[in-house]
């Protein structure tokens, strides 16, 4: 590969590579993560210059290739077909949902014999992170992320009679009807960290 980067133009249309190779819908959720005022990362575009140190992060963090963060060009990240989930990573704070960029998690961290979630997302809240499972069919008995009157947060979640749950596992628990609460998805693994 004979790859030719002009370190002094072509910025922009990189830092907006990087913005989507971490799965970020903003310029300001990609300046949270980098640690840098709003107005640094507003400068970098007005000037124009290739963000070579943004790109050597990015691509430690997401497995983005060089070529397609510096050309648009080739493949968007190596190893695609590689045993390696791309997760679109969110934090919950005060209730809500914020993009965190994106998680990379070999599929042998599952369990053997456990189905690999098809529609995953990573849910981060405090020291914990869950991988989400949105596919599903059917509510049963375990740890879910469920959305209760606009607040999102990962809950226990106990099937009763008649179509009702006993939603538990942060505050006092109560029973409603399975329809009274937004089921997003399914814990399919806990990471906590220490």
């Amino acid at each position: 590969m004979n790859l030719q980067i002009d370190f002094s133009r072509g910025g922009n249309d990189t830092l907006d590579r990087v913005i989507e190779a971490y799965g970020f819908k903003t310029k300001v959720a990609l300046a949270e993560h980098l640690g840098i005022a709003s107005s640094s990362l507003a400068n970098r575009y007005k000037r124009d210059f290739f963000p070579s140190d943004i790109v050597v992060r990015c691509m430690a963090e997401t497995g983005a290739t060089l070529e397609w963060l510096a050309t648009g060009n080739g493949p968007k990240f190596d190893g695609v077909d590689l045993d390696v989930l791309r997760i679109t990573k969110q934090k919950v704070v005060d209730g809500q949902l914020y993009d965190d960029g994106m998680l990379m998690l070999d599929k042998a961290t599952f369990q053997p014999g456990k189905a690999i979630p098809s529609q995953p997302i990573c849910i981060i809240e405090g020291s914990t992170t869950f991988v989400i499972e949105r596919e599903f069919s059917e509510i049963f008995d375990g740890e879910w992320l469920v959305e209760v009157e606009g607040k999102t947060s990962v809950r226990t979640l106990t099937r009763i009679p008649v179509r009702r749950v006993r939603v538990g596992g942060s505050g006092t628990a109560f029973d409603c009807a399975i329809e009274d609460i937004n089921v997003i998805g399914r814990v399919a693994l806990t990471i906590i960290s220490g």
